[in-house]
């Protein structure tokens, strides 16, 4: 009976550290597809706090809340499932797939470089969102999570890849816990960027002193941080969008400009000290100059196709 029961303990331990194990794994692949979105995280973080621009102090937070939950739905209900599909019976399309969301975000960046460096649609967003009418958060609301949607299904498609290779249940699992750390981490870092000036306005009404300084130091420095996550925002799609391309295309047998991109790593690796970061770089830069390069391409194609439409649709007269 004891020979028994301590086998049993055996079997419950062997059992527990199997479990522990796994959950290593799929924590420490949820990790590495995280990393691989960390571009796309940022562009999602950097896009959200316009939504709510406008709003009264006490409707931040709801709806901050409100597109949150409509992006865990987004990569729950609609994305995951489609993503372990798409990677079980057409794991072929997977490439085509990050491609092609490549593509879409060397665009947006491209775009809004162009936008930043011409001054277009600048009034459009100057608009404050609160003052078109009594029914502004729901739209708001449902334009963030449209919105979300193109930037989730890019940060799951990435994530998967990083996970395509492990069992079903493991990619299941990863892309879990991308979706649910990753929601979390954007909206928890939106919802400080919206409310930091509140914050900071009310320390330099209420208090006195070095605590009050800081508090204005904090209402005056959050336009500049503002600024600053958007510029980091392009940047990043630029660079993300441009490493999934290059990789894509080596991945499809065009082997040359990945080539190309190692070779010039390789001359400064051996930099004593430094020759790791030089290599990221190079490689970062060169990622992200195939992201604008393609971006602008896509960007110049999208306005002569508008300027055409816009041309065929005018009548003699106008």
């Amino acid at each position: 009976m004891a020979g028994g029961l301590a086998a049993l303990l055996d079997d419950i331990a062997a059992f527990a550290k199997l479990a522990a194990a796994s959950i290593d794994d799929v924590g420490a692949a949820a990790g590495r597809a995280s990393v691989k979105a960390a571009g796309v995280v940022v562009d999602d973080t950097a896009v959200t706090p316009r939504y709510v621009h406008g709003f009264t102090p006490d409707r931040e937070l709801p709806v901050i809340w409100r597109i949150a939950l409509g992006s865990l739905r987004n990569k729950l209900l609609v994305i995951l499932p489609g993503a372990l599909l798409l990677s079980q019976f057409l794991p072929w399309l997977l490439t085509p797939v990050l491609m092609l969301g490549g593509t879409y975000l060397a665009f947006e960046g491209a775009e809004k470089l162009w936008e930043a460096l011409t001054g277009h649609h600048q009034e459009a967003r100057e608009v404050p969102a609160a003052a078109v009418g009594p029914d502004t958060e729901r739209t708001m609301v449902r334009g963030a999570i449209r919105t979300d949607l193109i930037l989730s299904a890019e940060i799951m498609v990435i994530a998967l890849d990083e996970v395509a290779e492990e069992p079903l249940g493991y990619r299941a699992a990863s892309l879990g816990v991308v979706a649910l750390a990753i929601t979390a981490l954007v909206y928890g870092v939106v919802a400080l960027i919206v409310k930091a000036d509140d914050v900071g306005l009310r320390l330099a009404e209420r208090r006195s002193g070095v605590v009050a300084g800081a508090g204005r130091l904090l209402v005056r420095a959050m336009p500049r941080v503002l600024a600053a996550l958007s510029t980091l925002g392009i940047a990043a799609m630029l660079w993300v969008g441009g490493h999934i391309l290059l990789q894509g295309v080596d991945d499809l047998g065009w082997h040359a400009p990945y080539d190309l991109v190692h070779r010039l790593g390789e001359l400064v690796h051996g930099v004593p000290g430094v020759g790791g970061f030089l290599a990221w770089l190079v490689d970062t830069l060169a990622s992200a100059l195939a992201g604008l390069l393609v971006g602008a391409v896509v960007v110049g194609a999208w306005h002569l196709v508008g300027r055409l439409r816009r041309r065929g649709g005018a009548t003699p007269g106008h």
